[in-house]
């Protein structure tokens, strides 16, 4: 566990080191979102819909400022525990050695993180909002065969890639309702300075190794992209939304001479009131997202809910996600809280799955009038 716990804190440390990027997938970001199993495309109305739909924005008349940070690790195919038997194989048996090559060579790892201050205002029917947030994405996979019993017996040596983007943002925000509020649309444009690496690890048995000590230095690139959104409900116990982020597909420069790409990403939502305190909501991603480990592609399906209590003094939150692309991807259990004191918000989310050491955490401090 304790190996376990350092990986997912390396790896979403990584994640905001800019790092290189082929394509990235959607990330959560938030921690209501994260207690209810990465669903927010159809609940969100403060700050945070700038990033989840920005539709959102118009649907509650309110002024909302809000800092938030979210990190998240997958260890696919028990990645984790066979890395760390490498580092401590000082003398493998050269079955070992086999073993643990075969392994590794079918394992792969990635994060991405998330940081921001966050801004809604509203006039009227017309609402508008800004963030200035930085999204990183990671991942680490075999670019080299590991091998065994080479040159003696016992010896595991290969060689990891890693890849990662970081996304600088300003992002701006405008959404309308109509038909009082019974349909809003929304559009975010977005200048994103993007922070591409790669950079190559050699892993021998019996040596720690640093992943982030093997990155080398960033190409630095600009580009724009526009995100649009909608939201209707139909009825007060009914929202259905829609978001369609990075258009544009902004492109930035590798540090090899590739370029990699935001490619663009359809997420939709559902969210239902059985009752004005309890909110069930399900989002899934229409497109199948390409990610920085090549053989693995994201299309995550979520689905949580939320209990208010005491006059929404105190939220509970419950949900699950899985990536259905992604065959070594299990349930992911979440959880998250929320405390409301006057115009005080203070949100903690997380979710952790037992068996890949998969780990989701967030938290935000928030002031809503």
């Amino acid at each position: 566990m304790r190996h376990r716990v350092r990986f997912i804190v390396a790896a979403a440390i990584l994640a905001l080191i800019p790092a290189q990027a082929m394509a990235v997938e959607f990330a959560v970001v938030g921690p209501r979102a994260v207690g209810m199993g990465g669903a927010g495309v159809a609940v969100t109305t403060d700050s945070l819909a700038t990033y989840w739909n920005p539709a959102g924005l118009a649907m509650k008349q309110t002024v909302d400022i809000r800092m938030q940070f979210t990190a998240q690790a997958v260890a696919r195919n028990g990645a984790i525990d066979t890395f760390r038997n490498i580092e401590n194989c000082d003398a493998c048996t050269a079955a070992d050695a086999q073993n643990y090559a075969n392994q590794i060579n079918g394992q792969s790892a990635s994060a991405n993180a998330s940081a921001g201050l966050y801004f809604k205002g509203h006039l009227g029917d017309h609402a508008f909002g800004f963030n200035i947030s930085d999204i990183a994405w990671a991942g680490s996979y075999p670019s080299r065969p590991f091998t065994a019993n080479q040159p003696n017996p016992g010896d595991i040596a290969g060689q990891l890639a890693m890849r990662g983007l970081e996304a600088r943002q300003a992002v701006f925000s405008y959404a309308y309702a109509f038909a009082d509020k019974t349909f809003a649309v929304g559009v975010s444009g977005k200048i994103i300075q993007g922070a591409a690496y790669s950079g190559l690890a050699t892993v021998t048995n019996g040596q720690d190794v640093t992943l982030s000590d093997n990155f080398g230095k960033a190409n630095i690139s600009t580009a724009f992209s526009v995100d649009v959104g909608a939201l209707y409900k139909p009825t007060s116990w009914l929202r259905l939304g829609v978001v369609a982020k990075d258009l544009t597909q902004p492109t930035f420069d590798a540090p090899n001479g590739e370029q990699f790409k935001m490619t663009p990403q359809v997420r939709g939502g559902v969210a239902v009131n059985p009752y004005s305190s309890l909110t069930i909501t399900f989002d899934g991603d229409f497109t199948s997202n390409p990610t920085l480990v090549p053989t693995v592609r994201s299309q995550i399906l979520s689905l949580g809910a939320e209990q208010t209590i005491l006059s929404e003094f105190l939220s509970l939150r419950l949900g699950a996600y899985k990536n259905v692309q992604d065959a070594a991807s299990n349930v992911t259990p979440t959880a998250g809280i929320g405390i409301r004191l006057y115009a005080f918000r203070l949100d903690l989310g997380g979710g952790y799955d037992f068996n890949e050491g998969t780990a989701l955490v967030s938290g935000s401090l928030a002031l809503t009038f």
